[in-house]
């Protein structure tokens, strides 16, 4: 059910892959996205035993997720919560959650984009982001910190999960120049020779600058038959996701 799960003082975090949910073939089985051509009632079912494991020890989190559009909006989950309610769960449109609310589960997907969780343990806000190329770009990661320092956030933690890396993610030339003009340390070289990205090294680069404390548990997506992967199933690809929360 997990790539990496761990508690770091007062939060709690994980990230899943792709193991222990009930989607059948090609989402086999802990698909956590919401669309795609998965089965609803399975992904339903996925997301009711992530949570039931993420919150064993008894806590009745709800989870805030979002509807993900590769920008650098970020929602903030006070008492009450975003605007919508979706699937049972808080919902907003973006790609970065910041909350100062016990309580509350964030969670970002992803299947080659990376996601990011962010704590800070003394004031007890806590993050996350969904960042990819068009996130790199748009400034996803800066923008979710400062929505977190808006609430009262200043010595940040942040831990960088599975993603596709640069000796995989291929793209054009032109492509490349695009993303390495807003942030230089993308630009990188297939393990064939032809040019990519290197979204990893774009998210701490962003990070570094921003003075965050960066732990990396990432993995290669493409790389790993564990983790969903976009590049190598295409629609057919289910989504892992980031999950954080308080424990007090």
């Amino acid at each position: 059910m997990y790539a990496a799960r761990l508690t770091s003082g007062p939060v709690e975090l994980a990230f899943t892959d792709r193991h222990g949910g009930v989607s059948g073939a090609p989402f086999d089985s802990l698909n956590l996205g919401w669309s795609g051509g998965d089965d609803p009632e399975a992904m339903a079912e996925n997301h009711r035993l992530l949570m039931d494991d993420f919150a064993r020890d008894g806590g009745v989190d709800r989870l805030a997720e979002l509807g993900q559009v590769h920008g650098d909006d970020v929602v903030v989950v006070g008492p009450e919560g975003p605007r919508h309610d979706v699937h049972g769960h808080l919902h907003g449109i973006g790609d970065g959650l910041v909350t100062a609310e016990p309580g509350i589960t964030l969670s970002v997907r992803a299947a080659d984009c990376a996601p990011v969780l962010l704590a800070d343990h003394d004031v007890g806000v806590i993050g996350a982001c969904h960042c990819g190329r068009p996130g790199i770009a748009a400034g996803i990661v800066p923008a979710t910190l400062a929505a977190m320092r808006d609430l009262g956030a200043a010595t940040v933690t942040a831990w960088l999960g599975p993603h596709v890396c640069g000796r995989c993610y291929e793209v054009p030339s032109a492509l490349q120049d695009e993303v390495a003009d807003v942030e230089p340390a993308t630009r990188a070289t297939t393990s064939w020779g032809t040019p990519s990205l290197d979204i990893g090294a774009g998210v701490r680069a962003q990070l570094e600058r921003e003075g965050v404390e960066i732990v990396d548990l990432s993995r290669c997506t493409f790389e790993s038959p564990d983790l969903f992967s976009y590049r190598r199933e295409g629609k057919l690809s289910g989504r892992q996701a980031g999950l954080i929360r308080r424990l007090t």
